[in-house]
């Protein structure tokens, strides 16, 4: 068989069970995800996939290089803000291969059509570390309509070069995404397509809402705005974006081997459904890191399949390199491992031990099995996750000694990381002065 084309679809703070197919409900117009309700349907469906971290560019660092986000000191960022505008530390160095860079070396064509997150030009930057193309903004969040961070500065780009353009963003990205899909259908190499929406990232607007935007430049959080209904839409405005990208794949005959994998960055906000995780983005418990993974591949993946294969996002960054046949650079061994054997049979299944920290809170986490080791504030929790996926039973003083064993497993595997520098950032977005307390 010949080298598949690989789509990676990435999605922008949505929540575990915002989707249908992760039994997320109808919206007042009807079902939310319909596009990717059939991708999972004709495809895999994941349901312990997490992400490498609970927010977004920490996750984007993992996802791109295959290796654990905290041996860069970029990732240490909780997330990297637009004042790094113009930093040469906080980002992804170019010389670091990575998952666009290994491929392309390999023959394929590469391009990100969407969010970079992983710092500025002129020292970082898409064209820098592995992609041909790029179209899309490079900070963490901008408005959907005048494409503005939240520094009211515009910040859509077209390689490295401003580019204005008209329109919903979502809706741009995806006829991008059509686009490129066309124009590799008329050349012979396999193609890696990251498709990274910032959508349903606020600010809460749909394709409706131009309006709006003038309100909210000044404070992109839309703190005041947003609700249920409009989140919603948004979610299916990029399900929509997916369907026009499935297809073009389908017109030109390439459907059948494109590996198409769709997950989040990290879990949900303000306005997701997490049921039945707790929490959201920033936290290490469940809701703040499982999210949602799809994979179709039709002429690998078998039709309604469902794993509890536990995985990270870098796990997929090795997938995607196993299915192209290509190796890891010797002097960057990968972190993630390929999920390839879970691909050709739901069935199957390995032990993968899952690290986590964040300098929000002092978080620990590791989740071995069933089981999960958790610290919040200094303090100490054990859960086992089949039995209570809320994470509300702590199990810590009947297990003491799997307490113990656990936190010495994350201790050892955390003594192999660098440790968080002193100048290291987190950056909230809004407080319990804003919104009452999850």
């Amino acid at each position: 068989m010949t080298r598949p084309n690989i789509i990676f679809i990435v999605a922008d703070d949505l929540g575990y069970a915002d989707l249908g197919c992760y039994g997320g409900r109808d919206a007042a117009f009807g079902p939310v995800s319909p596009v990717l309700d059939g991708l999972a349907a004709n495809g895999l469906k994941l349901t312990q996939g997490y992400s490498n971290s609970p927010v977004c560019s920490p996750t984007r660092f993992g996802m791109i290089t295959g290796r654990y986000q905290y041996r860069l000191r970029g990732a240490a960022e909780e997330p990297i803000n637009s004042k790094s505008r113009g930093s040469t530390t906080l980002g992804l160095p170019t010389d670091h291969p990575t998952l666009p860079s290994l491929l392309k070396a390999s023959g394929y064509q590469t391009a990100l059509i969407g969010k970079w997150h992983l710092g500025y030009p002129p020292t970082f930057g898409p064209l820098r570390s592995g992609y041909d193309e790029f179209f899309g903004p490079m900070s963490g969040g901008v408005d959907y309509f005048t494409h503005c961070d939240s520094t009211g500065r515009h910040d859509l780009w077209f390689g490295e070069e401003d580019k204005q353009e008209e329109g919903y963003l979502t809706d741009i990205l995806s006829k991008r995404a059509v686009d490129y899909v066309e124009r590799m259908a008329k050349q012979e190499a396999p193609f890696f397509l990251s498709l990274h929406y910032t959508a349903p990232h606020w600010p809460w607007e749909t394709r409706d809402d131009a309006a709006k935007a003038p309100s909210i430049k000044d404070n992109l959080f839309d703190l005041a705005g947003g609700n249920i209904n409009v989140y919603r839409r948004m979610i299916h405005h990029m399900d929509e974006g997916i369907g026009w990208i499935m297809a073009a794949l389908e017109k030109h005959g390439m459907a059948d081997n494109t590996l198409v994998v769709f997950t989040s960055d990290n879990g949900g906000e303000r306005f997701s459904d997490n049921w039945p995780l707790v929490g959201g983005k920033m936290d290490l418990t469940e809701g703040g890191i499982r999210v949602p993974w799809i994979a179709h591949w039709p002429a690998v993946i078998g039709k309604g399949g469902e794993s509890t294969q536990l995985c990270m996002t870098m796990d997929w960054s090795a997938t995607m390199l196993d299915a192209a046949g290509v190796a890891a650079h010797p002097d960057y061994p990968l972190d993630g491992v390929s999920l390839m054997p879970v691909l050709k049979d739901a069935s199957k299944s390995f032990r993968r031990p899952l690290h986590w920290r964040m300098n929000h809170r002092g978080q620990e986490a590791m989740r071995d099995g069933d089981w999960k080791y958790l610290k919040v504030d200094g303090n100490e929790y054990l859960f086992n996750i089949p039995g209570d996926e809320r994470e509300r039973a702590n199990l810590a003083k009947k297990e003491p000694e799997r307490l113990a064993a656990m936190r010495a497993d994350w201790q050892a595997w955390n003594a192999t990381m660098p440790a968080i520098p002193e100048d290291a950032t987190v950056s909230l977005g809004y407080s319990v002065k804003d919104m009452p307390q999850r």
